[in-house]
């Protein structure tokens, strides 16, 4: 039996944790403090491990993802979920309206609402007494699929609506569009490529990768953020046109896009259109174009709908990042972890000012899927406007000439015979000896997101290994000033900084290290959980798989990776021959963390020490880091040649510290 004084205890805390988050999120306007938030949530926590009958559909603790899903259920929309058919011009936009005015009979004018045109996936939730109960995707816009849980981790859906209960609608179907910003977008890449897995080639396909997880917990950790649209049936909401239902559904607790404007007319709306392309690439997230609505409902219940497309709104699509090209050949490169990765070799060609010479083929079954050849004039683009991919051969322009793309047996490099192990799209080099392996693990090694060894770059460890000077990782730490100084390019004081920087590098974190061997799927954030738990590499290298299991967030891919890599004797040795050289894995930081709660953001140069070195120490006091700017930002650290960073802070009043304050901070006076 519960307390009458618990129950009231965790409602009050999930309701405070929810509008807390709903002003953290949604409004970015926080009231209270990280610190104080953390507090509520592990309370709630608290309670709800002692008393787990307390755990209801909107607690935030539902956010954090539960059990793996064997399979998604299919969820039958009520309403179906349309598509937009597209116009290209404004001219168009005139013919839209007219249209429309000839259907409706009345040449009264019609206003619009036009907003931004998110590239991310249409998702349709369910609330229930302002409980969200069910969440799902839009499928063949008849039948979804229920990503409830899934959609439960993304921080901008209200788990419970905002306001007085007593006014909720007995059920409110809400749409909106789930969507990965760019910064999410590189940053998933980023541990993608330092796992061995394929890229996502842009953040709409990334975010339809992350909702489809059937571990929740995998979606949770990639950031996921949502705008909402419209509902169901307008006839649930006491709204008579959009405008005021993007107004109801923010006072609910929803985020609506800021970018949303009335337009009376297509002159307005053209305006708007040529707003929004200037705006394009300096947002956040990556719209591909404008949607256009007759903003009065009853306007839109007589214009109904097609069979597939409202009547009322159309899209307005941007011009593509897109361009064609020729496929001159193709370049089969290997990776750190052994993963074998097509690359066209173009003939030169401009995408929005970006010259292209190279464009990623991801695997071979995308090859075959999308029948390239060699030889083949190719529709290209700059996949979330960064990596550039074929999308298509242009059939129509073969000549006959063309080749197969013939996908090697044998690595490139070694010529070991390249594997596919089952259920995986990736073709591997297992040749633990690679030498292309051996070169990107010594780069990575060395790199800023490995052991950040100042002066050794990619060029200087290419340098290092044609010239017989290092073979494996224990090599770095064999190097001499005078064998460095008499490299080409090299000179006494570039041989002595590398060398002092190698010795500085011995003293390291379990964490730093763990992530810089290039183990496959553990990136940095998975080496800190791993750290975390196991304390020192003795542990790590002894850990069972059960063990291994047991550490919140690895999974059995991790799991079965840490398990390999160290029984491998050759990983042995080589950290015995690290230990021997001097390496030191400094203990895991004791007693008071002085720093906890803050979150700091460097930009600019520091005098006294490199930036990941001062990351590096207020991550030891309880800091975090972050890369880029945000609410969360509690210090902002600049140094010289600050940027824009450092405007912005000011402007939203984000307390900016000079370095002098911040060797100050860290007892460093």
């Amino acid at each position: 039996m519960i307390p009458d004084e618990i129950r009231e205890q965790a409602r009050k805390l999930r309701d405070r944790i929810n509008y807390h988050s709903y002003r953290y999120y949604v409004l970015d306007d926080p009231v209270i403090a990280d610190g104080e938030y953390d507090r509520l949530f592990r309370r709630l926590l608290e309670l709800e491990r002692q008393y787990p009958e307390l755990v209801t559909p909107d607690s935030p603790s539902r956010r954090v993802g539960g059990r793996p899903l064997a399979r998604f259920e299919e969820v039958r929309h009520a309403y179906p979920m349309l598509s937009l058919d597209n116009i290209f011009d404004v001219a168009e936009v005139f013919e839209f309206e007219e249209k429309l005015r000839r259907y409706l009979k009345s040449s009264a004018p019609i206003v619009y609402i036009a907003e931004p045109k998110m590239d991310g996936l249409a998702v349709e939730l369910m609330y229930e007494d302002g409980i969200f109960t069910v969440g799902s995707t839009r499928g063949d816009g008849l039948v979804g699929e229920n990503i409830t849980p899934q959609l439960k981790t993304v921080q901008d859906i209200p788990l419970k609506l905002q306001g007085d209960e007593k006014t909720f609608p007995t059920q409110l179907i809400v749409r909106g569009e789930v969507y990965l910003d760019r910064a999410g977008f590189v940053k998933l890449n980023r541990q993608r490529e330092e796992s061995g897995e394929p890229l996502f080639a842009n953040p709409r396909n990334a975010a339809a990768g992350s909702l489809r997880q059937l571990d929740p917990k995998v979606t949770a950790a990639r950031s996921l953020r949502f705008f909402v649209y419209a509902v169901a049936d307008t006839d649930t909401v006491a709204c008579s046109c959009q405008s005021e239902l993007f107004t109801l559904l923010a006072v609910l607790g929803f985020a609506v896009n800021p970018h949303i404007k009335l337009c009376s007319g297509p002159a307005e709306v053209e305006a708007r259109y040529h707003h929004l392309l200037a705006l394009r690439e300096g947002l956040p997230y990556e719209i591909d174009g404008m949607v256009i609505k007759v903003d009065d409902f009853s306007l839109q219940k007589r214009l109904g709908n097609t069979a597939r497309a409202p009547r009322w709104a159309v899209a307005w699509k941007f011009p593509a990042v897109q361009a064609t090209t020729r496929i001159e050949g193709v370049d089969f490169q290997v990776g750190r972890t052994g993963a074998v990765t097509p690359v066209a070799l173009l003939h030169p060609v401009n995408v929005e000012g970006v010259v292209v010479r190279r464009a990623t083929l991801h695997n071979q079954d995308e090859i075959e899927r999308k029948d390239l050849r060699i030889g083949d004039t190719v529709l290209i683009q700059r996949a979330g406007d960064v990596i550039p991919e074929v999308v298509k051969p242009i059939v129509e322009k073969r000549t006959g000439r063309e080749k197969p793309i013939v996908f090697p047996t044998t690595c490139p490099v070694c010529g070991h015979p390249l594997v596919r192990p089952g259920g995986e799209a990736v073709t591997r080099c297992v040749n633990p000896h690679c030498p292309a392996q051996r070169l990107r693990s010594l780069i990575y090694f060395a790199a800023k997101s490995g052991m950040d060894i100042e002066g050794l770059g990619k060029k200087a460890v290419q340098q290092l290994i044609d010239k017989g000077l290092v073979r494996d990782i224990p090599d770095f730490f064999r190097l001499k000033k005078d064998d460095l100084a008499r490299l080409p390019g090299w000179g006494e004081k570039s041989a002595e900084n590398v060398v002092a920087a190698l010795a500085k590098a011995k003293q390291t974190t379990l964490a730093r290290f763990l992530g810089a061997l290039g183990i496959r799927y553990v990136g940095e954030v998975t080496a800190e959980l791993v750290a975390g738990h196991f304390k020192s590499l003795e542990a790590v290298m002894k850990a069972s798989r059960e063990e291994l299991l047991a550490v919140e967030g690895i999974g059995e891919q991790v799991a079965d990776s840490l398990l390999d890599y160290f029984a491998d004797p050759s990983t042995r040795n080589m950290i015995e021959q690290l230990l021997a050289e001097g390496l030191t894995i400094l203990p895991p930081a004791m007693g008071e963390q002085p720093l906890a709660g803050r979150v700091f953001l460097f930009t600019g140069t520091l005098k006294s020490m490199g930036r990941n070195e001062a990351k590096q120490i207020v991550k030891e006091l309880g800091a975090q880091v972050v890369s880029g700017l945000s609410k969360r930002v509690t210090d902002l650290v600049a140094g010289e040649k600050a940027g824009g960073k450092l405007k912005k802070a000011k402007e939203r009043g984000i307390y900016v510290v000079s370095e002098d304050e911040f060797l100050k901070i860290i007892g460093r006076t």
